[in-house]
């Protein structure tokens, strides 16, 4: 079905109640590669029982984390087959840490989509507020929907953020599993393009890829471990940009740039000519 601009722009969603608990934030954090070092007491303050710290990046997936089936994509306005959606962006900023486990009521609407001609891109927004008015986070999303443009819509902007024009201050060093997709759509992203081979194959990759938001969150945690000695709560905001796959398996290299007030990064494959998985990290301390 083609995009309804006028139905699908400014659409609101009914509120959505759900909730977690500390076994759910293990979960996301174990998908992300924490523990690795059993010893390592920083890395054990992922994984804490009843009282773990949590990761900014979980409010990205909290509202579907329980979701057992492929998600639909079928919104006012909006009706495209899951094999030609991919991830754009995400972006998520917390006025104070997550707490291990809770209740949020999220209300979900959507503010631009563009028309790239071949493609379509729409934007969300999310703010979650705990059961007494509270804010616990905001985010925002932006999907990648193939064959889904030339409905004449805006085109939207026709550059991208680009990294400083220099060295990078460091460089980190972030491995992935070859089971690490399997492992993190336990965290509800059931979607098959990270777990069959052959529906994979369909949408025009050799192999089942690793999702964009476990890429997301395990560069987000590589720089809180790096940057803030390991502790979320240093952290305001972390957004990206998925610019490419990530296979199972690869180690990754995050370059880092340093600005007054944040930190700017780009996700590349060195084993593929360092093919850029995430662009326009920005990282933004407290």
């Amino acid at each position: 079905m083609p995009i309804n601009l006028d139905e699908a722009i400014g659409a609101e969603l009914e509120p959505v109640v759900f909730s977690w608990n500390s076994s759910d934030i293990q979960l996301y954090h174990l998908g992300l590669g924490a523990g690795a070092d059993p010893m390592d007491k920083q890395e054990l303050r992922y994984l804490t029982d009843d009282t773990p710290q949590v990761l900014p990046t979980f409010g990205n997936v909290a509202q579907s984390f329980h979701m057992t089936e492929p998600p639909a994509v079928k919104f006012p306005g909006i009706d495209i087959e899951l094999s030609k959606v991919l991830h754009a962006s995400e972006a998520v900023e917390v006025p104070g840490p997550i707490p291990p486990a809770g209740t949020g009521i999220a209300v979900t609407r959507f503010t631009e989509i563009w028309d790239k001609g071949k493609a379509a891109v729409i934007w969300s927004e999310t703010t979650v507020n705990d059961p007494t008015g509270t804010l616990l986070w905001k985010q925002k999303r932006s999907i990648f929907a193939r064959g889904e443009g030339g409905f004449g819509g805006d085109r939207g902007p026709s550059t991208s953020q680009a990294a400083p024009d220099r060295a990078p201050d460091f460089e980190l060093s972030v491995p992935t599993s070859p089971s690490q997709a399997l492992l993190y759509r336990m965290c509800g992203d059931r979607n098959p393009l990270h777990s069959d081979p052959d529906f994979a194959a369909a949408a025009g990759f050799p192999r089942p890829i690793l999702h964009g938001l476990c890429t997301y969150g395990m560069t987000c945690k590589a720089l809180v471990d790096n940057l803030l000695d390991g502790d979320v709560s240093g952290l305001k905001s972390f957004g990206a940009r998925m610019a490419g796959v990530v296979f199972p398996g690869e180690t990754l290299k995050v370059s880092v740039w340093k600005s007054d007030n944040s930190y700017a990064a780009v996700v590349t494959a060195p084993d593929r000519d360092d093919a850029v998985a995430l662009a326009g990290v920005e990282f933004v301390p407290a």
